[in-house]
Order: C-alpha cells, then sequence, then structure tokens
C-alpha cells in the first residue's frame, strides 16, 4: 500500500489524537540560518521539476517536506552549492518510493545539470545521509494530515459543501509550503488556519463560528492559529484575486464557487449567500 499523506499513521483512522502527538517529531523550523537559503533554491528546483514533467503535487510536497526536516537538522557547505540539487534528487527519490511511483513516472534526469551528473552510487549514499537525519521516519506527519479533522468543525453539513472548503484547503497547503515562514508552526496549526482560509473565501458567513470552534478545540493554541491565519492569508492575496489561473491550482471545480473577491456563503436554511468575510 502506497503512503497516504492525509493518513500518514492509520489509514481511515478517526483519533487524530496520535496524530497530534507525533508531530512535534515532523515539525521544522530554520531560525533565520543559512539552510533557509538552501530550502530556497532546493525547493525552486521542485517546482521546476514539477511543471516541467508534470508530476504528481502531493509527490512534490513529500519530497518538500523530507528537505525541511533535512535542512532543519543538518547544513549544506557554502562552497558547495551542488549539494542542494543532490539533495533534490534524493528526497524526489525517497518521496517516490513512499508513495509507490515508478523511476518512469518521474524522470530524476531533469534535475541533473551540465557539470553535475551524480551516478547511483552517489545518490544511493546520500539517501542514506537523509534517511540518518530524518531517524528513518519517512511516513510524513504534514498539514495534510490535519485537514479532514478541522475541515469537521465546519457547520454545514453537506458534502458538496464540505468538499469545496478541503479542496481549496489542499490547494493553500501546496501554495504555502514555498514560503519558509510557515515553517515557524507546527503541522496542525497550518492546516487549520489554512481550513479558516479557505472558509473565509468561498462560505465568510460560516467563518466566524468555524473560527471559534477550531479556537476552542482541545489540541489549538489560538494565539498561534490567528498568527499563523495572518500568514496564510498572505500567501492567498499574494497569488492574486484570482488564484484559479496560477500554475498551483490543481483543483478547478474551485473556480466555479470562489466567485472572484466575494465569496460564497451559506444562510441558515443551507442556500448560498454572497458576501464578504467578515460580515
Amino acid at each position: 500500500m502506497e503512503f497516504d499523506l492525509e493518513n500518514p499513521i492509520i489509514a481511515g483512522a478517526d483519533d487524530h489524537s496520535d496524530l497530534f502527538a507525533a508531530e512535534s517529531d515532523h515539525s521544522t523550523s530554520f531560525n533565520g540560518s543559512p539552510s533557509s537559503v538552501s530550502r530556497q533554491n532546493a525547493i525552486s528546483l521542485l517546482v521546476q521539476v514539477r511543471f516541467a514533467c508534470c508530476l504528481d503535487p502531493f509527490l512534490i510536497y513529500l519530497a518538500a517536506n523530507y528537505i525541511d526536516r533535512f535542512l532543519s537538522r543538518r547544513e549544506i557547505p557554502s562552497e558547495k552549492p551542488w549539494i542542494v540539487r543532490l539533495l533534490c534528487i534524493c528526497c524526489l527519490s525517497l518521496a517516490a518510493k513512499m508513495m509507490r511511483k515508478k523511476k518512469t513516472d518521474f524522470p530524476l534526469a531533469d534535475l541533473q545539470e551540465d557539470g553535475f551528473i551524480f551516478d547511483s552510487r552517489t545518490i544511493k549514499r546520500m539517501e542514506l545521509l537523509v534517511l540518518g537525519a530524518l531517524d528513518w521516519r519517512m511516513r510524513s506527519v504534514t498539514p495534510l494530515a490535519f485537514v479532514d479533522f478541522f475541515a469537521a468543525f465546519f457547520s454545514v453539513n453537506q458534502k458538496p459543501f464540505l468538499d469545496a472548503l478541503k479542496n481549496r484547503t489542499i490547494e493553500t497547503l501546496l501554495k504555502a509550503q514555498t514560503e519558509i515562514r510557515t515553517l515557524e508552526f507546527k503541522p496542525s496549526e497550518i492546516a487549520a488556519s489554512a481550513v479558516l482560509s479557505a472558509s473565509n473565501e468561498l462560505f465568510p458567513v460560516q467563518f466566524p463560528a468555524l473560527r471559534s470552534a477550531i479556537s476552542s478545540c482541545e489540541f489549538v493554541n489560538e494565539g498561534k492559529l490567528m498568527e499563523c491565519y495572518g500568514l496564510m492569508s498572505d500567501v492567498v492575496m499574494m497569488d492574486g484575486s484570482d488564484s484559479c489561473n496560477t500554475p498551483v491550482t490543481v483543483l478547478d471545480p474551485i473556480c466555479s464557487i470562489s466567485g472572484g473577491d466575494r465569496a460564497v456563503g451559506l444562510g441558515s436554511d443551507g442556500r448560498k449567500r454572497r458576501g464578504h468575510a467578515w460580515d
């Protein structure tokens, strides 16, 4: 069975307490260290190869998580910038193995370049170095694992609207991964703030109730939640007023719901309403 980013511990489990207990082992922070530059270069390489090869965004998401976790524990020598490219190749290879992707699904050759061609032995040695730095914890607990948990606080129990909320949340998380400031927060805080951001955009009428419900959750620190929510709002705003035109958009059905700069809300009768997020 391939690794599922949305169910990293036990597929289909209803009890999320294990996820909250495990997330500290998968959190990252660079605190302005030189690794932040290496991280920026590495993520840029992954984004380039994703669109060049039309790769699964979840595969890239997992590879980027491995990179973040590695760089939070190891420094890359400034005089050896080629190691960043080797790290990308290895983390993408490891992510593909976890998700049971075939080698033909992603040409690693696209990450090679003239002057830095890595043979299989070098890649294998780097993979072992990455595995050691990550303590062989490859079933990463990422924000994607908490989406269902926090989306369940949404007050409208209608599948089309709940699906829209979850899809927009995932889209936001994919975009936010390139923002290094998200690494200051735990995966659950990132997920919760992304759910709130999606609600703000799509269902503003329900936003205050959802914010109150999530803030009251025993696993949530309200201060950190709202701080991360502000960052997530910045990510959405930087993406432009029409997110459906961006290359990171992977869920086109959301475009029919978002309605431009005035998002769709639901009245008490479950019918669509339009209004601004803070109405």
